[in-house]
């Protein structure tokens, strides 16, 4: 079987590509080497959406999404109309990166949570699923999520740093759990004993790349390529032949995301 991951999140437009020879094709080309087949192009902010989805239409192989971090606070906001408008793109597959985050947040909450519920609403109205990031929020992402009814079109909790009774609320609600490189972090053993627990139905794998690269390159800009590291630390910990997790994953995020095996 020929190794086919899929980097389930990352943000390519964010890269440093004046280090490859032949720019983004370069960086795409050194993934492919690694057996990285697809990714998943996150938007953060409404200032680079259009670049986001520009890079997916440009490349068969990468898909968008459309949304605004949790933490960005001087930038264009959202609105519903136009979040809708940007969704019927046929390379956005889904709506995110949203979500709470109280480690970062400061002040007034609100506007981070209504924030927050404006995507969900985006999300059902295109049918689309979410991209949810969560730090030192999970009451409250759970209760939003559920008052929001986002269990209608489900979704990835990306970068899953939490514990099992989030991944077990998530999972109730439709919710898929993609870990990064931090769970081969020498601290994050809790992590990994989470990891161990979600069933293979519902596991992604991710770089959130440049952000968080993974042992032993952390500290340095991680990239796509990368996310080989992550996935084979994550076989390993579940017992399991890398070719049979980079399977088994990519075709979780194909169904996620209402993708084709051979798209």
């Amino acid at each position: 079987m020929q190794l086919s991951l899929t980097d389930s999140h990352c943000h390519l437009d964010r890269l440093d590509i004046g280090s490859f020879h032949d720019g983004l094709e370069g960086l795409l080309e050194e993934a492919r080497h690694a057996g990285v087949g697809r990714f998943l192009c996150v938007s953060i902010n409404m200032e680079n959406v259009r670049e986001v989805i520009s890079i997916a239409r440009s490349h068969p192989q990468v898909w968008a999404s459309v949304g605004v971090h949790p933490n960005e606070q001087h930038g264009k906001e959202p609105d519903l109309e136009e979040l809708e408008e940007l969704a019927q793109d046929p390379r956005v597959v889904a709506i995110g990166e949203t979500g709470l985050d109280y480690f970062h947040g400061k002040g007034d909450l609100r506007p981070q949570q209504e924030r927050f519920r404006l995507h969900i609403r985006a999300a059902r109205s295109c049918g689309k699923p979410l991209i949810i990031h969560t730090r030192d929020a999970a009451e409250d992402t759970l209760r939003i999520m559920r008052d929001e009814d986002a269990a209608e079109v489900g979704g990835v909790m990306h970068c899953f740093t939490g514990d099992w009774k989030l991944a077990a609320a998530a999972m109730d609600l439709g919710f898929f759990i993609s870990f990064s490189g931090i769970i081969t972090f020498r601290n994050a053993e809790a992590l990994r004993g989470v990891a161990r627990q979600v069933p293979d139905d519902r596991i992604l794998v991710e770089t959130d790349s440049p952000y968080l690269a993974p042992v032993p390159y952390r500290g340095k800009p991680n990239r796509p390529a990368y996310v080989r590291r992550v996935a084979d630390c994550l076989a390993g910990l579940r017992q399991m032949p890398l070719d049979d997790f980079a399977h088994l994953t990519t075709t979780n995020f194909c169904r996620l995301f209402h993708l084709s095996p051979g798209e």
